[in-house]
């Protein structure tokens, strides 16, 4: 966590609960976009897996691990002079794709 505001693979993705933000992958009803997101466990409302931070119970959005493309912690809380520029939300990931276990085809 040396470099908070790189992406990284979500292979890594700290699975504990912790909100995160992540780049959702384009599809045909949009671009690409960054979410807020955390690992939840299997509870009453469904199987565990990735779940949009504004999810509420019986209301549930959910990411299958296909649709996340990377990772980063989300930024610290700046007050000083810069505070706008820190609170900016990062640009999606649009950089080329990363094999991992030799998912590539």
């Amino acid at each position: 966590m040396d470099e908070p505001d790189r992406w990284r693979q979500m292979s890594s993705a700290p699975k504990d609960g912790s909100r995160i933000l992540v780049t959702v992958r384009p599809v045909e009803q949009g671009p690409a976009e960054v979410d807020v997101a955390y690992w939840a466990r299997t509870d009453q409302f469904g199987s565990e897996g990735w779940r949009a931070a504004d999810s509420y119970p019986g209301c549930v959005i959910g990411y299958a691990e296909p649709e996340l493309k990377c990772w980063m912690p989300l930024p610290q809380a700046n007050l000083g002079k810069n505070a706008a520029k820190a609170f900016a939300m990062p640009q999606p990931w649009e950089g080329d794709e990363i094999e991992v276990d030799g998912s590539g085809i």
